[in-house]
């Protein structure tokens, strides 16, 4: 399988377009043009994840969080933090990098957090971005309506909230004649002729307009194929970062600290309480990474605690304030991403029927230890 083969259906999953701006998500190093047997997935790249890597003799390392951040003003190998570029070109290791957008995706790293925490009724903490939904209308010969229905669906149409595949056929004559230039699949130059056709119509958002016109025209059988494109008014995708959402009953605080703590197997975390402690906690906020400037969103979704990374010392006095409770329990736990990942990543092997190996780095990158 090509890199860019995975990559494309990683992509339909996690699009890099919903990736905040000036996050540097995507292809980081090497090329996405080559074969690729054996596939790992980290959170982090580190010098001791490359040398796992080239252990493994890995073909591509798909990250969450962007190699190369910040411009890299040397690529000098005395230096370990750039020598680990030079060692995965050395070896053709690609790295390939999905960051906000992972956390943005709907079954992302923020729904796993809720998942895991078995916190329901989910909805996301900040909007991001809105998609319009257009809908195609082709016309085919009604032989070949199946096959267009499936290519329309393989090219990512006709999914609706937990249905895939959705569409609308009706079937009628159409006519034509062909000109003394045309080669048409059915009939004959300057002959009128008259078909059978189904009229095949599918919705999709507007970003996969590209994808699923190349795959109509592609599976098409006449040289002149009549579609339609419509805005549709009533319906858009909505996406956005963090999640709020409810425990199936109130916890107390410290039982629910212990959850967080036990759920992502810490050895510790920080505590943020506000100057009047909550005694239960049941609206839930979350933000995997470093999400300490939206807490004022955690706020005003009226949740009782929000739990986020990296929380800034100044930051955390303006969180005391609020009368929320706040747990940073570090940036690690997403590391959650690296087995769900594969999980996914070997559910598209299996329907996909890719020859194909894909591994979980067993390198902890995290640089924190609790004595």
């Amino acid at each position: 399988m090509q890199g860019s083969e995975f990559i494309q259906r990683f992509n339909q999953y996690c699009p890099e377009w919903l990736a905040e701006e000036g996050d540097p998500v995507g292809l980081h190093i090497g090329t996405l043009n080559k074969e690729v047997n054996r596939i790992m997935m980290s959170l982090d790249v580190r010098p001791a994840v490359v040398d796992e890597a080239i252990e493994k003799k890995i073909d591509l390392l798909i990250v969450k969080h962007p190699p190369i951040f910040r411009p890299v003003s040397r690529l000098t190998t005395d230096d370990i933090q750039t020598k680990m570029y030079a060692d995965l070109i050395k070896h053709d290791i690609a790295v390939f990098a999905a960051h906000t957008n992972m956390d943005i995706i709907e079954n992302g790293l923020n729904d796993w957090f809720c998942e895991a925490l078995a916190v329901f009724d989910t909805d996301y903490l900040i909007h991001t971005h809105t998609v319009s939904m257009k809908k195609l209308a082709v016309y085919v010969p009604q032989e070949a309506a199946k096959k267009m229905r499936q290519a329309l669906a393989e090219a990512g149409a006709g999914e609706q909230g937990n249905y895939q595949a959705t569409s609308f056929t009706i079937n009628g004559t159409g006519r034509f004649t062909p000109n003394a230039e045309a080669n048409p699949t059915i009939g004959a130059a300057n002959v009128a002729e008259q078909v059978q056709e189904s009229k095949i119509e599918v919705l999709f958002p507007e970003t996969r307009q590209t994808e699923v016109v190349q795959a109509m025209l592609a599976a098409h059988p006449y040289e002149e194929p009549a579609y339609d494109i419509y805005q549709i008014d009533n319906l858009a995708e909505k996406y956005g970062i963090g999640r709020v959402g409810e425990l199936k009953e109130a916890m107390p605080t410290e039982d629910f600290i212990e959850k967080v703590k036990n759920t992502f197997d810490l050895e510790g975390l920080r505590v943020v309480y506000p100057h009047k402690t909550k005694k239960t906690i049941k609206r839930v906020a979350i933000c995997g990474g470093s999400g300490e400037k939206f807490y004022r969103e955690a706020v005003a979704a009226k949740a009782d605690v929000y739990i986020t990374g990296d929380v800034y010392y100044h930051t955390a006095h303006d969180m005391q304030e609020t009368g929320m409770l706040v747990i940073d329990p570090g940036h690690y736990i997403e590391s959650l991403c690296k087995e769900k990942l594969v999980d996914l990543f070997n559910q598209w092997k299996n329907e996909e029927d890719w020859k194909v190996e894909f591994f979980v780095s067993e390198t902890s990158t995290n640089p924190f230890s609790f004595k």
